[in-house]
């Protein structure tokens, strides 16, 4: 075995810069263990690896092997691997979605369909003639949601079956290696990491890549560009960098985790069971949240302002109450926040930090189906929340916390 990926990653200094300075800052691992190649977190480094066969790579084109580390870059890039896919979504069509989107780029809207091995997904190419080039990864999901047959095509997750050999085991499962007309999903790259990569691992691994990703864009802009990434492909690279939190994905986590979601009796509505002896249900769908946010001492202006700014974008979708602390409660200055109105950034406290107050509160009250915290995360992890919690820090401080909050999710803005 004589493949050294180090000499692939040379040769893209020459005109890839910009995934030559990103391959610099992910660990890559060679394993007979894996058929193919793939990305995911290692939660023990609470960073973003990829996984690679050897063999696999000696038997592709110089021209192959480049635009397999392109594609294992690019799902990084796109947060493939953590947040990214929908809730409920079938994780086969998610992958076919992903490699759409990805091998648009790579292949130059299919005019270079050279840089990647057979049998991988590409709009306008086999079994995908009629998908356009282009579109993102969830545009290419609705088309395939209408058009199941393709959410299994090409090879299995494993990796393709060899040149004449069927794939071992259940269809979508091919476990051989190189080209070849095997079952499966059309990915030439192993994605079965992915669904292990939630919680305070993934989050921490995915603000960890968008600072490798910012300093390799830094790079690329002041040297020698963005190579192949150049024009559309470095416009979604840049938007990768912008944070942006999906409150209503948020919210809807915290209302099915309130089982409680009030049904209350009603005259008002007719119980269409026995609608002349009982009342009806009126059922209220809107989470009630808390939100708790650090003023102590270590929470500087700048981070509270950040902290606003989310804010800012929760009212519009639905009121909450606001709790200000450090180690108490900041009783005179809980307000409910209304939907839809602007507000200013305050600083009201000074002190330490404990979170066991702004628990104790929410704990006693009775009245929340979640609580949200805004700190820096610098104090002792607290007891237990009686309904579910979410964390919400600055990337400097997510690295390090003085906790883990898991299983709680942690969420991070820039």
């Amino acid at each position: 075995m004589n493949f050294d990926l180090n000499q692939e990653i040379v040769k893209l200094l020459q005109d890839e810069p910009f995934f030559a300075a990103l391959s610099r800052r992910i660990d890559k691992k060679p394993s007979q263990a894996l058929p193919t190649a793939g990305v995911r977190v290692n939660p023990d480094t609470c960073s973003y690896e990829m996984i690679y066969n050897p063999e696999f790579f000696e038997g592709l084109t110089n021209k192959e092997r480049k635009g397999v580390l392109i594609h294992e870059f690019y799902h990084l890039v796109f947060d493939h691997v953590t947040s990214r896919r929908p809730d409920g979504v079938n994780h086969m069509a998610w992958n076919v979605a992903t490699d759409l989107a990805i091998n648009s780029l790579i292949t130059k809207a299919g005019s270079e369909l050279d840089n990647l091995p057979d049998m991988c997904c590409v709009p306008g190419g086999p079994k995908f003639e009629e998908y356009p080039h282009g579109l993102s990864s969830e545009k290419y999901l609705e088309m395939l949601k209408n058009d199941p047959d393709k959410q299994g095509e090409g090879q299995g997750e494993g990796g393709e079956p060899q040149d004449g050999e069927e794939g071992e085991g259940q269809e979508g499962q091919g476990q051989g290696q190189g080209k070849g007309n095997g079952p499966g999903n059309g990915n030439f790259d192993d994605h079965s990491g992915w669904d292990e990569a939630n919680g305070t691992a993934g989050e921490i691994a995915k603000e960890k890549m968008k600072d490798a990703i910012r300093k390799s864009a830094e790079e690329a802009a002041s040297g020698r560009g963005f190579g192949s990434a150049e024009g559309q492909a470095k416009k979604l690279i840049l938007d990768s960098l912008k944070t942006k939190i999906d409150w209503k994905k948020i919210l809807r986590s915290f209302c099915k985790a309130s089982v409680k979601a009030d049904k209350r009796s009603t005259v008002k509505r007719i119980n269409k069971r026995y609608p002349m002896i009982h009342a009806g249900k009126k059922v209220r769908r809107e989470a009630r949240i808390a939100v708790c946010i650090d003023q102590s001492g270590s929470v500087d202006d700048q981070m509270l302002v950040k902290f606003y700014k989310q804010l800012n974008k929760l009212c519009d979708i639905v009121e909450f109450d606001v709790i200000p602390f450090d180690t108490k409660v900041g009783e005179d200055h809980v307000y409910t926040w209304k939907k839809g109105q602007k507000r200013a950034w305050e600083r009201v406290m000074y002190g330490g930090t404990c979170f066991d107050a702004p628990t104790e509160w929410v704990n006693k009250s009775g009245k929340y189906d979640g609580m949200i915290v805004l700190t820096d995360m610098m104090a002792p992890k607290p007891k237990r929340c009686r309904v579910k919690r979410l964390w919400l820090t600055t990337a400097a401080y997510a690295e390090r916390p003085w906790f883990n909050p898991n299983p709680e999710k942690l969420v991070v803005v820039d």
